[in-house]
Order: structure tokens, then sequence, then C-alpha cells
């Protein structure tokens, strides 16, 4: 794969239109915003450099069979799971973080398929995801002397420190080449938990975490986990040796984030030397966030020429011509699984805002995969100061987001989540009942709060009802 190389970034650049032809850094020619601001233009363009001729994290093939997966899922056959961390950084980065937050989501795909029987497509928001959108390039804050110090924003651990200093908030371009290398430590890990017999089916038992013992839904998982074990127990009397079927023994799983640094996801991208075709190799789906999709985005110039499949949040602010726009830049092929709508409305918005979009995705015949994000829309301050996401607005923004798709005869395809399998305090609620006096426990977000393992378990089962609820609604519609 040849690499892909750039000398210098302008994050304020502005286009009239978007080039017809593409090549990885034509972003620079359209508007690019939530870009930070790097002050050595040579130290950046030497950091660019050493990525491009990195190795490759991910590689064409994969993105493609990702593709072919979610393109299952928009025609209605099977549910994507997208999950992991709001922001990964360089203080976490432990393998035992990497394996809970793993086993959690294996947990969640494993309820989801056995009580839906539907094929779940794992996708992790891990090896990665370490760039955050600001809305300010700076940040002012009082020092001990009672002073107004300025710096610059929080914008991830591959740009700056989250300690507000003026050496850690130095936006370092050699900090992609650092994120760069936890990821690859990372999808290795991940690729060994996938393949090296930690999900295979009779381990079941085995990837519930400590802690959730005091869960409710940990007994519940329990009792999935025996009857998984009976139907192995019966495959293998009916002569079926579990060890011999390459599907129980390993799983699929796929990583994204959101492609919001573009010097590092330029320097990632490569041309597949069996098409052609260019692929940004630094995960298998990357996404574009609400506040970067508008026409003439830099972000969306970015991926309109890359071949991974594409996430695009969706938010109050879109209207449908303006969606419809971005899909024909997008996906002008129209090609299943190429892309992933996210809505994020908040619980009290979906039902008003979602179908719109929907009737006129539908209206237009664009193949996509509709999934709910319920993180985004329902931040709220706590009385105790802390920005929490209370669980019961997070299940309502699901109930609502499917019920929209019941009522307008499109599949609800996915879910999209922040969490952990760590057992953080950071939303409120669920049936381990955070409440607000306990946020300030275990609240160990970078970013924004996650959902913990219990919440997330629980939010799996009731997808598992709703998943159930529309099959059986579908099948009644139909006789």
């Amino acid at each position: 794969m040849a690499a892909a190389r750039i000398c210098g970034v302008n994050p304020n650049a502005k286009g009239t239109r978007v080039a017809q032809t593409w090549n990885p850094d034509s972003w620079k020619q359209a508007e690019a915003r939530h870009l930070p601001h790097y002050e050595d233009a040579a130290e950046l363009a030497d950091a660019v450099t050493t990525l491009s001729d990195y190795p490759p994290l991910v590689f064409a093939g994969e993105a493609r069979a990702l593709k072919a997966e979610l393109a299952d899922v928009a025609n209605g056959h099977g549910f994507l799971l997208q999950g992991g961390d709001c922001a990964e950084s360089f203080a976490e980065f432990h393998p035992n973080n990497i394996r809970d937050t793993f086993r959690v989501i294996l947990q969640m795909a494993v309820v989801m398929t056995f009580a839906s029987k539907r094929p779940v497509v794992k996708v992790g928001r891990m090896a990665g995801q370490f760039a955050k959108p600001r809305s300010s390039d700076t940040e002012t804050q009082k020092d001990a002397a009672g002073r107004d110090v300025t710096l610059p924003s929080y914008f991830g651990d591959n740009v700056n420190a989250i300690e507000f200093d003026a050496v850690g908030r130095r936006n370092d371009p050699q900090r992609m080449v650092r994120a760069y290398s936890q990821s690859a430590a990372t999808l290795n890990l991940l690729r060994a938990f996938a393949t090296g017999g930690y999900a295979n089916l009779r381990q079941v038992h085995q990837w519930t975490l400590d802690f959730m013992g005091r869960s409710p839904w940990a007994d519940k998982f329990a009792q999935t986990a025996d009857r998984i074990g009976e139907a192995m127990d019966f495959m293998e009397a009916c002569g079926i040796d579990p060890a011999t079927v390459p599907q129980l023994q390993g799983t699929s799983f796929y990583t994204s984030h959101e492609a919001l640094l573009l010097p590092y996801e330029q320097a990632m991208t490569r041309r597949d030397s069996l098409t052609g075709d260019w692929y940004d190799t630094s995960a298998h789906m990357v996404w574009i966030g609400d506040r970067t999709r508008f026409e003439n985005s830099a972000h969306i110039e970015f991926a309109r020429g890359i071949g991974n499949p594409l996430g695009m949040k969706c938010g109050p602010s879109l209207e449908p011509d303006e969606l419809l726009k971005l899909l024909d830049t997008l996906n002008p092929a129209r090609e299943a699984g190429r892309i992933t709508l996210i809505s994020r409305f908040g619980h009290d918005k979906v039902e008003s805002g979602l179908p719109r979009l929907v009737r006129a995705v539908e209206r237009e015949g664009h193949p996509v995969v509709w999934s709910c994000d319920p993180m985004h829309g329902n931040v709220v301050k706590s009385d105790s100061g802390y920005k929490t996401r209370p669980f019961d607005r997070i299940l309502s923004e699901v109930q609502g987001f499917f019920d929209v798709h019941r009522a307008e005869g499109s599949h609800p395809g996915g879910i999209h989540i922040e969490m952990t399998g760590q057992d953080v305090t950071e939303c409120v609620g669920g049936a381990v009942a955070i409440t607000d006096e306990r946020l300030g426990d275990r609240y160990h977000t970078h970013c924004d709060p996650r959902l913990n393992a219990a919440q997330s378990l629980e939010l799996a089962f009731k997808l598992s009802e709703m998943l159930n609820n529309e099959a059986v609604q579908r099948e009644a519609d139909a006789a």
C-alpha cells in the first residue's frame, strides 16, 4: 500500500466548492472546523511523515468484510452494536481496561443474539478514539492568584494533555505518533481476544466481571449463559463438535473512531494493492460528527474518497435536504453497508425530529443502517456539579428510536454508546442505582460520562426486548 503524505495544514482553509477529483489531502481545500492549531508546521509535517511510513493498523479486506456485514444490517438482517470509550487516554492505557470493555461488549452481543436470534455486528470505539471536538480553541481558568489564564482547549490525548498547564496544553504533533502506538497495541490485544479462545462460547460464564455480582442483570446473564451451554451440549450430543465450528470459537470484532484529526487520518490513508481504492487504515470504520458534517466540510471531503464504512451523526440541526446531499456525496453508488446514520436527538426530541430524516432517506432509496446514539443528546449537569447522563433518558431515547422506525416501516439497525468495562459512577440510574451523591465515587472519564458494565448489560437486555417486539410486530404485519 502506498503511503499518503502532507506537508502542512491550514485548519481555517475555506473553499467555494468540493473538488470532483479526490486525493488524501484534498480536504485542505474545504472548510475545516474543530481542528487544533499547531504552532510549528515543520514539526507537524515531520510527525505526519513518520506516520505515513508506519504499517497500516487495519487492512482494506477487513474494512470490506465489515461493510458486507453492515449491508446485511441495512437489509434488516442484523443489528450493529458500537460501543467504547468517550475518549481513550494515555493514562488509562492498560490491558485490563481493554479486556474488560471487550468482554462487556461480548456480553451485550451474546445477550442480544441469543434473545433476538439475529446476528450482532460488534464494533468498538477503541484503538483510535482520542480526538474530541471543542466549541472553542482556548479555555480560560483562574490561577492560584485569581488571575485569568488562557490556554488551548483539551482536544484529546492525541493532541494535548487534559492537565491545565502551559506545557501539557501545547498542541503537540508527536502525540499522534504515540496514539498510533497505543492503537496498534490495543488492536493486537483485541485480535488475540477475538480469535485466540477468549471469545469461545464455552467461556461465556467467564465474561462476567467480579463487581457485576451485585447486579440483578448478572444473574439474568448467568441464566442466558446456562442456556447457551445447554444448546452446545445438545449440539455435541448430536455429533456436532463445537470445537470444530469456527463461529463458536471466536468472533469478528472491528474498530472505529471519529475521523476528526484529519492530519492523522490522511497520514494513515493507503491505496489498496488489490483494488487500487483508498482506505483509511487507522480503523475499520470512521464516522463524521454532528459538528463537522456540513456542505463543503473538510471532513466530508476526506470521507468521500475512502472505501471504509462510514458513520455520520444526525442531530436536530440536520435538515432532510442537507442529509440527502451529504448521502449523495458520500455514497453516490448507493452501496449497502457504506453508510450508517447515527441519530442523536435527545429523549424529548427523537420522536419529533427523526421521522422526517427517515422519510427522506427511505423516499430516495438510500440503503443505510439506522443507529441510535442515546448518549450525546441526554447530558445534564447534576446538582453535585458533575456532567452526567440519566439512564432513564437513555432508555427513553432508544425506545423512541424504535417507535419511530416501527411507525415508518424502517429497520432500527443499531446502537452507538459510550461505555466502559470499568466500575465507574458517571451515569445516574440503572438497576444498580447510581445516585447524584455517588457520582464522585468513581468519576474517571476524560470527557463525557459513560455507562458502566452493569448499565451496559441492562441496556442489552432492554434492547433484546425491543428487537423481539419489533420481530413479532413485523410477523403480524406480514400475516
